[in-house]
This record gives structure tokens, sequence and C-alpha cells, in this order.
């Protein structure tokens, strides 16, 4: 009875994340040893994308791109409801956290969503998979653009993204999905019928992915001159603002007649924020010193998201079972 309980409640997928986040905390890597996990994570990511691009049927792809009110959804939470949020927050996180922080969190509320975790939660919790993937990919086309001019318009700060985060997302996502979707009429039955190898997949890439994050801002030295005080306040700000999307893209998609796949999809994918492209965009949009304490509040946010979401996936898949 009490095993049962503990598996109920502590899910073992957290414990594991919980344990790669203080691993990086804590335990100083070798710079070879970083560039091998962040190699690793690369080509998960890839494979993972592969992996959808293979299970996925063709149709249900096309269905996902013309479902309309999903993708409106997750825009919408992302690119207004988010931004709006975000100027509430930083006015009261000044007090708390000041400028530079305050201006981290303001600058968090402006990235695109996630694609690989979006993606992974939502197959997870039995969401539309298809549709996830549809609109994290094009939440993070639209990044490249649409987030520096609403940082421009907002914090008064210009600058310019290359087209390297744009080729990243096409070359590491799409198109390994693209040649998943090729393979797919010859290999989606065996795949499909294997469901462990996508959840593992799934999980085993969330896992490097955070742990190459991590690592890598340990070693950058971005935690230095923080305080306990400014990460405890951060977390609260933090899991009110995730706490707010997390109700609002749910009843949002109960507002829109979404089915429950679509509703997990735009819970997932409307909620989160992107680590892999706000830190690459925070060094291009801010100067070095001002960009490694507004990367802080996108590190804090990303990995609550994390296990925010992974406690959440597990319970909904549960219930969906």
């Amino acid at each position: 009875m009490i095993g049962r309980a503990l598996r109920t409640w502590v899910d073992p997928f957290v414990v594991a994340l919980v344990l790669v986040l203080l691993l990086g905390l804590l335990v100083p890597v070798p710079a070879a040893a970083r560039d091998v996990i962040a190699t690793a994570g690369d080509v998960a990511v890839t494979v993972l994308f592969l992996v959808y691009g293979m299970r996925l049927s063709t149709r249900e792809v096309l269905a996902g791109m013309r479902n309309v009110r999903l993708q409106g959804g997750i825009l919408a939470a992302t690119y207004l409801l988010f931004p709006l949020l975000g100027l509430l927050l930083h006015a009261a996180a000044v007090p708390l956290l000041g400028a530079a922080l305050a201006t981290g969190m303001l600058y968090l509320t402006l990235l695109p969503s996630t694609v690989q975790s979006s993606v992974s939660f939502t197959s997870i919790a039995r969401g539309n998979v298809a549709g996830a993937i549809t609109a994290a990919t094009l939440s993070n086309v639209l990044g490249m653009v649409v987030t520096p001019l609403l940082v421009l318009a907002l914090m008064g700060r210009s600058g310019s993204v290359g087209l390297g985060g744009l080729r990243d997302v096409l070359l590491q996502l799409l198109l390994p999905f693209v040649v998943g979707q090729l393979l797919q009429p010859f290999v989606g039955g065996w795949v499909r019928a294997r469901r462990w190898l996508t959840l593992t997949v799934d999980r085993g890439t969330i896992l490097l992915v955070v742990l190459g994050a991590v690592t890598a801002a340990t070693a950058a030295g971005v935690w230095e001159g923080v305080t306990w005080g400014m990460v405890a306040a951060l977390l609260l700000l933090s899991a009110a603002l995730l706490a707010v999307m997390l109700s609002a893209t749910w009843t949002g998609g109960q507002a829109l007649g979404l089915d429950r796949a679509d509703r997990v999809a735009l819970l997932m994918a409307g909620s989160k924020k992107s680590l892999a492209t706000g830190l690459p965009m925070a060094a291009v949009l801010f100067p070095v010193a001002t960009a490694a304490t507004i990367a802080v509040p996108v590190i804090i946010f990303h990995q609550l998201q994390l296990v925010v979401a992974a406690v959440l996936a597990r319970r909904l898949a549960v219930r969906a079972d």
C-alpha cells in the first residue's frame, strides 16, 4: 500500500530530473565532458524527432496543421498572454530582485515555446503530438523575428538574431521529422507497437538537454552574485507565472472547444518558454554582462516548468489510461 502511494506521488522521472539538476549545479564538469554532453543532447533531439516522424501518420500531421484553434491558442498564449503577464510581473519584481533580474523575468516572457520538451510531455500525457510538433516548431520559427521585435518594443533594446537559430530548427528538428515521415509507411506500425521506445527517447532527451544546459551555465559563472534570497524570490515569481499560464491554457482549451488531446498540447506547448532559444538570443540582444544576469530567470523558469510538466504529464497519462 505504501509503495503504491509513493509510486503515485513520486515520479521516478521527476527524481531523475532533480538529480540531474543537482549534478549540474554541484559537480564540476570538465569542458571536454560538457562538449560530449552537448553533442549527445543534440543527437538525442534529432533521434527524438526522427522517431516522432516514424510514429505519426501523415494524416495526423496534416490534421495538426489544419487545427487553427489549437495553433492560434498556442501562439496567443506564447506571444500575447505571456508578454502581458511579463509586464505586470516586471513591475512587481523590481523591489524583490533588482532591475537586472526583473528585466530577465520580462525577457523570459517574450521567448518562443520549447520544442522538444513540449512535444515530449505532450506525448507522455497522451496528447496531440502532431499538433504540438507543428505549433512548437512554428512558435520557434516566428520567434526568430517576433522575440527581438518584442524586446525592442517592450524593453528598449535593439539587436538582431542571426539565421543560425532558424537553421538549427530546420536541420535538427524539421529535417529528421520529414525523414521519419518518409519512413513511416514502412516502419510506422513497428514503432507504434513499441511505446516504450518513444517513452525512453522522450525522457532520455529531456535529461540530456537539462544536464547540458545546467552544466554550461554553471561553468559560465551564471550563478555567481545570485543570493539564495534572490533564488527563492525567483522561484516564487516563476511558480506564480507558471501556475497562471497552466490554468489559462487548460481552461482556455476548454473555452475554445478543443478535445482532450488538443487541450493537452495547448497546456504543454502554451505554458513553456525555451531555454535553448532564449540564451543564444540574450547573448546577441544584450551586452555580455547584462546577458549573464538576464539568463538566470530563464534558467530557473525552464527547470521549474520541466519538473511541473513531468508531474502533470504522468498524471494526465494515468487519467487517460
